[in-house]
């Protein structure tokens, strides 16, 4: 076995050891750059070798970050699975990170509804703030209940379409009243997606860290979440590194074929 082939094998059993799995989705990275490859195996493993949060428990966030929709990583997503489920994880826990994440559309909301307002009172025609109606006050309650926290950001939005809000606090609800993951674990779903690279919405994550803390988590923890989400940018070269090496083996064949 030559040194690089050597390298190559101790980089594997290296990863597989701080990872806990292999899949064939590092074999051409693997071959094709193992400095880049060892590089990422230290930064990916950092969270696995210090952090504190049970493996099944980081193969969730994993999950809800790669079922985001605005990242939709179905190579991902299938490893982590596996993964979650060797570590323990149920179905209905799975299903569970997959309704918390499946919320990540109502941030067209709040990020819409707040400019909304503020564009109609540029116009001249401000929305004139009238007392919350009983069934508002009702809504607004019932959503601190299940969810356990109000934020400003639900205002606008209560008051110009409350049955649209209705149903928003119906659906977001559901992994509350009937989940079983610990609140902390949700609001980790919750920071993970907000705080990935693919959408970066500092208002919820702000409000999740706040909510997350208050249910007992340790900023450890919470940095540990965000270091396992950071490492999604590698899911540039386990697309692209496939893509490249069919497109090199098309390029070789042409030239073979134009060489005769």
């Amino acid at each position: 076995m030559s040194e690089l082939d050597e390298r190559r094998r101790k980089l594997k059993q290296d990863f597989t050891e701080a990872r806990g799995y292999w899949s064939p989705i590092w074999d051409d990275l693997l071959r094709l750059d193992p400095d880049f490859f060892a590089a990422y195996l230290d930064f990916s493993a950092a969270p696995w070798r210090h952090g504190s949060l049970p493996p099944k428990i980081k193969e969730l966030m994993y999950i809800a970050v790669d079922a985001s929709t605005t990242h939709l990583y179905e190579p991902g997503l299938r490893i982590h699975i596996r993964n979650a489920l060797q570590h323990g994880a149920t179905k209905e826990e799975i299903m569970e990170v997959y309704q918390l994440t499946s919320v990540l559309g109502i941030h067209t909301m709040t990020m819409g509804v707040p400019a909304l307002l503020d564009e109609v009172a540029k116009a001249g025609k401000p929305f004139e703030e009238m007392p919350l109606t009983a069934r508002q006050q009702q809504l607004k309650r019932e959503f601190t209940a299940n969810r356990g926290y109000w934020s400003p950001l639900w205002d606008g939005l209560l008051r110009l379409a409350p049955d649209y809000f209705a149903a928003y606090v119906e659906l977001s609800s559901v992994p509350w009243k009937h989940g079983k993951l610990e609140p902390k674990v949700k609001e980790f779903v919750y920071i993970a997606i907000d705080a990935a690279t693919t959408h970066l919405y500092e208002p919820g994550i702000r409000i999740h860290v706040a909510n997350a803390l208050n249910h007992g988590a340790t900023p450890g923890e919470i940095l540990e979440v965000l270091e396992l989400v950071s490492s999604i940018g590698v899911h540039t070269v386990t697309v692209g590194v496939p893509v490249l090496v069919e497109e090199l083996a098309r390029f070789e064949a042409e030239q073979k074929a134009n060489r005769r």
